[in-house]
């Protein structure tokens, strides 16, 4: 089974919707036997390259107030609890462009450490509250992830894989992608959102 698993590096509902994802899968062991791969999707394309406060941010896109942002956050937070992710708290204050993320993201697949380096990137943004977009930030998770540093800096300061992103984001886009996470199974079942575990693997088992 191939499981297309579109997102963003800065969308909290992805990093719950991924380790819902994989304790279904753990479940359905000796029943699906899947490969994941991540494609990319910018919650933000036009973030500018210092973000945006992340409160003012939410508040001015969902047209909703301060304490709604927080009583969303709360339960966010309680989601990922429920799946093992760890949300910090009161430490992401700001909401960054993800692009580059996603060019090391495209180059991780090739090498074969592109599921670790994602996991490194939720934890980095999600519960550190580190800037995805920074490049050293990138370069020590990359390392942490099993990559080479020194080649994910060369790529960092040049525009490789900007073509390959951008043609992935676009062609997901023209097929309706609108809201990630979006899992695409077999490229022909879409289950799209955070998904209970149960309902992930449901849904799998279904197909399988």
């Amino acid at each position: 089974m191939k499981i297309d698993f579109v997102s963003d590096v800065a969308c909290p509902w992805c990093a719950i919707g991924l380790n819902a994802l994989e304790q279904a899968l753990a479940r359905l062991d000796g029943v699906v036997q899947a490969e994941i791969r991540f494609l990319p999707f910018e919650l933000n394309p036009q973030m500018p390259p210092e973000g945006e406060e992340i409160v003012e941010h939410l508040t001015r896109k969902y047209g909703i107030g301060r304490a709604e942002v927080e009583r969303n956050a709360e339960a966010i937070r309680q989601r990922g609890a429920s799946v093992g992710f760890v949300f910090g708290q009161g430490k992401r204050r700001r909401t960054y462009n993800t692009f580059d993320a996603h060019r090391l993201l495209y180059w991780a697949g090739l090498e074969g450490h592109q599921r670790a380096l994602k996991h490194a990137l939720l934890r980095a943004y999600f519960t550190e509250g580190e800037d995805p977009s920074d490049h050293a930030i990138l370069i020590r998770v990359a390392g942490e992830a099993g990559l080479d540093p020194s080649t994910a800096q060369a790529i960092l300061e040049s525009d490789r894989y900007a073509v390959e992103v951008r043609e992935l984001e676009r062609f997901y886009q023209d097929r309706g992608i609108h809201s990630v996470p979006s899992v695409i199974v077999d490229d022909r079942h879409l289950i799209q959102g955070g998904q209970p575990v149960e309902e992930f693997e449901r849904a799998l088992r279904q197909l399988a």
